[in-house]
Parts: structure tokens; C-alpha cells; sequence
């Protein structure tokens, strides 16, 4: 026995918020794409068993919990609190209709029959989750800064939050600066609790915004810092919020470097810790159940270490990770201290973590591209995490959401469960997005994609991403060009060679063995597209596809640009200008491969990838190729010419030096290549 779900299946929903509604909503259309016939239409072909509606009934549950069951002729939800019906109401949309979480983001198809059956006797009671907050920090999301959803800024946005919804999620920062505070509205609307970026204590506006010309100063300037966050405080006020409450600085920098006069641990200890009080009793002083968290980031990480911050003791100390998985505290330019990032045993108090899947350091991280460390390794460090009872709130940098998607999958489960069974989530991740068809093949690709990965340190961390291959090749050449007889002391975190040969030298090396590992991963995946077809093909090469493409092209890139600095410090100038050349047109190729996938609703996508930004590693060499061509052929820039445009006989006639116009740096680059290969 059964009760039909139609495509018009009216939901049941008198009386509840407007976050309620908005699922509910997402459920209406989820019956549409699943169900082709409408009740009526049912009726006619004589079926039975039509669902009179699915009603939402308030009962007592646990905060966040659902009871799923049918009820005569309706389905029934019942829930104490709005994120349990809307919980509920995506558990309808996953399990009965087939929605699945990410669906927007990996274009699943929603196969549509005639109807959804729902035996009797099905039951679901959820349980509660293994991470009281949960969410993500949408941060670093130039993608979704420009791109539109249906010609909507907002559309991208709202995708996100039903995502994270989807995922269990119940908190948020909805982008960084300016974008946090415009998606407001949006986070409130859906009835998550929004939080702040530890940069921007309370979500107040940046004193350097407000106020452009004053020096940030807490001393000099303390009644305006005061008068920022009441504003803040009251905008907010009544809303779900985690209030974050810290002093860190403007630009996401330490205050001290605007402030020199904390020339001590001890004295900025003491102002973070009296602020902190400030800020804590504000909040307080409107609602003494709010809730309080702050950041124990970086340079914090390590004043709380020294014992130099006083803390009331319900706030929430947010301990996070290096931007890698790791639980020490991140590097910074080249100070690189790993203080474990973990209480030293199990937490007294109330401790959460931020934690990164995607992070920007103009370094070796990952933002483009999946995360290079394995889930093994991930799954480690949040083992530990829960070890030591850091259960009480978990905050995942998401940045642009679609290139991480298969991590954030990943520790949803984790912040559901506290646990899971990695192969077999995997094994599912492939069948509910790619079909189950070629597992088998997917999976090796996935598997591969992690061990490719370039270790580029000691550390079991030290895993690179896109980010190795570009920032750090554009250090070296911009060091090359300022003065080619210093090192680039911006790399002192990651080499102590002390010469810029010398570390040209280490990093083509490290170059090539990406180079090559990434290189088999991309042949690997091209071999598995073969096999594929339909949207399973069109999500691979959207996702493992491109990020193999993306990383084979930028390390192919590096390691052939770094060739031609050995050859320009070796005066060979013209096997330089083509080998950059050569490097150049492999970031190219490697940008171009995002912009190939912009297909649909994804026109426009990539198109401001401005972190990474592979498009400018090329226009960085555009300049490299000018400068060496003319210390190889300046200042009259006929001599390569004539040897690669002119017959062997023309050559050496030097009556006139040149009959054309001068090529450009592009036109030589290609008779070369037409000549070398």
C-alpha cells in the first residue's frame, strides 16, 4: 500500500515562518522536475492512493529534529522549530523525489515519472547533528561576485544558502566585506544564523572604509571603533546570530601593523582581551542568551598560547586550520610557527573550529582546484577534532562553492554523522551525481587526482595547489626582472637556497614532478571520458576533467618558464624568449580550459578568476618576453627577425636591415615555434 506524490502535491504549511515557506517552495518546484502529472491528471488514468497534501505539524521534537511518516492519505512532517521542518522538508525532496544536495551545482538531472510512491509504512526519524553550528564562510568568491543565476546577482547566492541547507548547514557568512553585509537580508529570510568574518568583529563596517582618512587606531580613535559596532549591533539585533567578537585589524592584517606602538605581545594581548570584554558585554547588554565566539587565528592563536588573552567563559574559541587541513596555525608571508591549533586534551568550555577546503595565500594553496591533501588526511584531523570535543560549532571555507563541492559533500556527512566510511562515501558521491554506470573508473580518477598531488615540503600537508604553480612562478620572474642578483626573499617560507639561481633551480624541479604526475592524471581522465556520455560526461569534464587540465596546464607552464630563466641567467636570450613563450601559451591553454566550460547557465562562470588569476600569470609573461627580447635583440629588434623570418640566403644582406614592419613579441613567438616545435 501506497499514497502518489503528483507533481501539484499541495504543502500543508499554515502558520509558518517565511523560512519554512522558502523551503517548501524549493519542494514545489522539486515536484514539478520529479512528478509529470499533475493529481488531476492522475485521477484520470485512474490512479489511487492520490496524496490529499504534505502537511507540516508542529510537535515536539529535538531542536533541529523531523518525523517523517504517512498519515491516512498525507505526509506528514512533523518538527519543533523551523530548521527542523525545513531539514525535514529537503529529506523529502533527497530520499523521495531524488534531489540531491548539490544538485544546482553538478547539474544532476532529476529523472521525471509519472509520480513518487510512498509506502505506508515509511518512517524517518532524524537525529540530532554531531556539530551544534555548523555552516560555511563564503569567502574569496570573485566567481560568484560577477556571475549570474537567470540574470539575477542574487541568484548565485540563493543557491548557496539552499545548498547548505540541504547539507544541514545552520550558519553562514555570506561572502566577505561588502557582500557579507548586502546577503544579510537573504540569510535571515532562510533562517540560518549568520556570522562574521574574524576580520570584521560584530559584522561592523571596516573602520578604514568608514572613515578613510584617520589612521586605525583603537587609541586615537576608540568612540568611532565603539559607534561602528553599536550600528552593527543594532541592524542585527533580534536576528540568529553567532556574534563574533575579536580584534584582529584592517585588511585582515594584524592592528599592530597600523598601530606600532604594541610593540609587545603582552600589550596587545591586554587590548585584544579588554576589547574582546567590550564587545562581549554590548551584545550582552541586548540579549544576555546571545551567543559569543571568537577567533583564536593565526598571530591570536599565538598570544592565547602565551596566555596573554583573558576570555570571558562562554564565548565559543574558534580554533582553525593552516589553510591545508592542518591543525597548526597558518603561515604567514614567511613566518611559518605550526602551533598546534588544538587543545592540548579534551576541551573544557565550549571550542569549535574554521576550517579551510579552499584557501588564497599567494602561495602554494588551493582555490581553483580541489584540495590537494587526501580525505584520509582530512578525516584525520576532524577525528581529532572531536577527540578533543571540539563539537560546538564548524565553520568551512567554501570560497566559490562548485570546484569543492565533492569536500563539502564529504564533511557534511561528517558534521551529521561525526563519522563516516570514506570509500563508501565516495562510492555514493559518484552514484548520486555521475551515475552508477562508471564507478568503478570515477573513482580511480578521484583516488589519482590526491596522490598527484605535488608535496612541496616536509609537512604531511604540504600538499600544493594551483596557486604553487602561479604565484610562485610570478614571484621568480618579477625577481628576475627587478634584479637578478638577489634571491626573492619572498620565498624564504619555502626554500633557504640563497640565490634566485638556486631557487629557480628547486622550484623546476619540483615543477617537473608535478608536471609529470599531473600529466598521467590528465591522461587517465581523458581515457575515463571516453567511456562516459550524457551528463555523466558533462559533470566529469566540468569537474575532475578541468581541475586535471587546470593543474597539468599550470605546472607544464611553470616548469617551462623556469627553463627559460636558466637560459636568460645564462645570456641565451632567444631559447629564453621561446621557452617562456612556450609557458605562457600552457597557462593559456590551462585559463582557456575554464572558460570552455561555460556552457548553460555557467556562461560567465570563470571569468573573473581573479585570486589565482592564470590569465595573469600569461600577461606577467607578455612582460618577461618584452623584457628578455630586448636584451637579446635591443635596441633595434631586426636581428631574431631576420633569422626567423628571412631565407637563409636573405640573411646576410645587410643593405637594409629590415623591408617589413616590425613583428611583435607574439609573431616572433610563433615563427619559432613553427621552426623548434
Amino acid at each position: 500500500m501506497c499514497i502518489k506524490l503528483f507533481s501539484d502535491t499541495k504543502i500543508l504549511a499554515a502558520d509558518q515562518p517565511l523560512s519554512v515557506l522558502l523551503a517548501a517552495a524549493d519542494l514545489a518546484r522539486d515536484l514539478k522536475k520529479a512528478c509529470s502529472l499533475s493529481a488531476k491528471e492522475g485521477e484520470r488514468q485512474g490512479e489511487t492512493g492520490i496524496c490529499k497534501g504534505i502537511r507540516l505539524r508542529k510537535k515536539k521534537q529535538e531542536k533541529e529534529c523531523y518525523r517523517l511518516f504517512v498519515e491516512g492519505e498525507e505526509l506528514v512532517c512533523e518538527a519543533s522549530d523551523h530548521l527542523g521542518f525545513i531539514y525535514g522538508i529537503y529529506e523529502i525532496s533527497r530520499e523521495l523525489l531524488g534531489v540531491e544536495n548539490f544538485w544546482f551545482w553538478n547539474d544532476q538531472p532529476i529523472p521525471s515519472k509519472s509520480f513518487r510512491q510512498v509506502e505506508k509504512d515509511y518512517h524517518r526519524q532524524s537525529k540530532p547533528f554531531a556539530v551544534r553550528l555548523r555552516g560555511w564562510f563564503i569567502n574569496d568568491e570573485v566567481l560568484l561576485h560577477t556571475w549570474k543565476v537567470e540574470q539575477r546577482k542574487e541568484g548565485p547566492w540563493e543557491m548557496a544558502i539552499e545548498a547548505l541547507l540541504r547539507c544541514g548547514g545552520n550558519m553562514v557568512i555570506p561572502g566577505t566585506d561588502k557582500n557579507a553585509r548586502l546577503n544579510r537580508r537573504l540569510v535571515f529570510e532562510r533562517g540560518l544564523y549568520l556570522t562574521h568574518h574574524h576580520a570584521e568583529p560584530l559584522g561592523a563596517e571596516m573602520f578604514a572604509r568608514a572613515y578613510p582618512d584617520l589612521t586605525p587606531s583603537y587609541d586615537q580613535y576608540g568612540e568611532k571603533y565603539r559607534q561602528l559596532w553599536e550600528e552593527a549591533i543594532q541592524e542585527q539585533k533580534g536576528q540568529q546570530v553567532v556574534w563574533n567578537i575579536g580584534f584582529r585589524g584592517q585588511e585582515d592584517v594584524p592592528f599592530w601593523e597600523n598601530d606600532p606602538g604594541y610593540d609587545t605581545p603582552a600589550a596587545r594581548g591586554k587590548l585584544i582581551s579588554r576589547l574582546i570584554r567590550l564587545q562581549y558585554d554590548m551584545v550582552k547588554r541586548d540579549d544576555p542568551n546571545s551567543i559569543c565566539c571568537t577567533n583564536l587565528y593565526g598571530e591570536i592563536m599565538e598570544l592565547y598560547q602565551e596566555k596573554l588573552l583573558q576570555l570571558p567563559e562562554d564565548v565559543i574559541l574558534i580554533w582553525a586550520d593552516n589553510g591545508f587541513g592542518k591543525m597548526v596555525t597558518r603561515r604567514q608571508e614567511n613566518h611559518n610557527p605550526r602551533i598546534p591549533a588544538l587543545p592540548r586534551e579534551r576541551a573544557e568550555g565550549r571550542h569549535g573550529i574554521y576550517y579551510h577546503v579552499s584557501f588564497y595565500d599567494l602561495q602554494a594553496a588551493n582555490h581553483m582546484t580541489m584540495l590537494s591533501n587526501s580525505p584520509e588526511f582530512v578525516k584525520k584531523e576532524l577525528m581529532e577534532v572531536r577527540k578533543r570535543g571540539m563539537s560546538e560549532y564548524w565553520l568551512i571555507n567554501c570560497s566559490n562553492i562548485k570546484p569543492h563541492v565533492y569536500y563539502l559533500d564529504l564533511l557534511s556527512l561528517l558534521w551529521r554523522e561525526g563519522d563516516a566510511d570514506l570509500e563508501e562515501h565516495l562510492q555514493s558521491y559518484i552514484a548520486a551525481y555521475y551515475g552508477r554506470e562508471n564507478k568503478r573508473e570515477i573513482a580511480s580518477c578521484f583516488r589519482r587526482y590526491f596522490s598527484s598531488a605535488l608535496a612541496y615540503g616536509s609537512h604531511e600537508d604540504d600538499h600544493a595547489g594551483e596557486q604553487f604553480a602561479n604565484h610562485v612562478c610570478r614571484i621568480l620572474v618579477s625577481q628576475y626582472m627587478r634584479d637578478d642578483k638577489k634571491r626573492a626573499m619572498e620565498l624564504l617560507w619555502a626554500t633557504d637556497e640563497e640565490t634566485l639561481r638556486g631557487q629557480i633551480s628547486w622550484y623546476l624541479s619540483l615543477c617537473r614532478q608535478a608536471e609529470e604526475s599531473y600529466r598521467e592524471l590528465l591522461q587517465q581522465c581523458e581515457r575515463t571520458d571516453t567511456y562516459l556520455d550524457g551528463q555523466e560526461r558533462e559533470l566529469f569534464r566540468d569537474s575532475l576533467l578541468l581541475q586535471a587540465r587546470i593543474q597539468a596546464g599550470c605546472y607544464r607552464g611553470a616548469s617551462l618558464v623556469m627553463q627559460g630563466l636558466w637560459q636568460a641567467l645564462e645570456e641565451n636570450y632567444q631559447k629564453a624568449f621561446y621557452l617562456v613563450g612556450k609557458g605562457r601559451k600552457s597557462y593559456l591553454e590551462a585559463n582557456q580550459s575554464m572558460r570552455d566550460r561555460e556552457h548553460g547557465k555557467w556562461h560567465g562562470f570563470y571569468d573573473n578568476e581573479c585570486l589565482t588569476d592564470i590569465k595573469q600569470t600569461a600577461w606577467v609573461l607578455d612582460g618577461l618576453m618584452s623584457y628578455i627580447r630586448n636584451l637579446g635583440d635591443g635596441p633595434h629588434y631586426f636581428q631574431w627577425q631576420r633569422e626567423f623570418l628571412y631565407p637563409e640566403e636573405d640573411r646576410r644582406v645587410m643593405l637594409v636591415m629590415n623591408m617589413e614592419n616590425h613583428l611583435r613579441d607574439g609573431e616572433l613567438f610563433a615563427l619559432m615555434e613553427m621552426r623548434w616545435g
